[in-house]
């Protein structure tokens, strides 16, 4: 009974570290966009901050459980440090487009296994456990770039909510086949990391929708007929 307390500890922590690194790496890539965007060092803060723990956020809202950072600001003292060394580091980093592709990779999958675990930890379905995971991968991105005024990944034709939604199903299916915990979030976050990052250096995406020839033929001809 001692050593599954331990464990329990020991795993507790290791997602509470998930969330404070990840919430680091995302206000990275927040200070970024707030960098490309000439921002001050408040500006800096709020993109930190909202990319950071806002996908987190939106998870434990809808589970109904205590926000993670109100619990404990760790996160968000993380986030805001993180802008304010960024302030002064990010005019000095060269290619900060790309700078922000990897660092954003890199978060979606720490974010995407944390927010998992926490679903399943708190007896969500496998189902909800992976939206949650998606969730928590993708939200805080999408109000930064909405906020920032730059293209959204999710109206892009990139691979990204499907990478974080492959990740989440990996690590779902590693734990009912009863993998140990930490290898099964080992194994999540790398499907998660690999499937980004190639859709990054290949420019994968997934077919996008067309209408078909003969709809738009019809269409065409609804529109002689009743302008005729």
């Amino acid at each position: 009974m001692e050593n599954t307390l331990v464990d329990y500890a020991n795993l507790f922590r290791l997602v509470h570290f998930f969330d404070i690194f990840a919430a680091i790496v995302f206000a990275v890539s927040g200070s970024l966009v707030a960098s490309q965007k000439g921002m001050d060092v408040m500006g800096f803060m709020w993109f930190a901050v909202i990319t950071g723990v806002g996908g987190g956020t939106v998870r434990d809202l809808i589970l109904g459980v205590p926000v993670f950072w109100v619990q404990n600001p760790t996160p968000v003292t993380a986030c805001l440090t993180t802008a304010v060394v960024m302030h002064f580091v990010a005019p000095r980093v060269a290619s900060r487009y790309q700078t922000h592709l990897w660092f954003d990779a890199f978060g979606l999958a720490l974010v995407t296994i944390a927010g998992t675990v926490k679903a399943t930890d708190v007896g969500a379905p496998a189902l909800v456990a992976i939206a949650m995971g998606a969730v928590t991968g993708t939200v805080g991105g999408i109000i930064r770039d909405t906020l920032g005024h730059v293209p959204s990944v999710l109206l892009g034709h990139e691979i990204y909510i499907t990478a974080s939604a492959l990740g989440a199903c990996t690590y779902v299916a590693c734990n009912g086949l009863g993998v140990g915990r930490v290898s099964a979030m080992a194994a999540g976050f790398l499907v998660t990391f690999v499937v980004r990052s190639l859709a990054i250096t290949l420019g994968w995406s997934l077919p996008v929708f067309r209408e078909s020839t003969r709809r738009e033929r019809w269409r065409s001809r609804s529109k002689d007929s009743s302008g005729g």
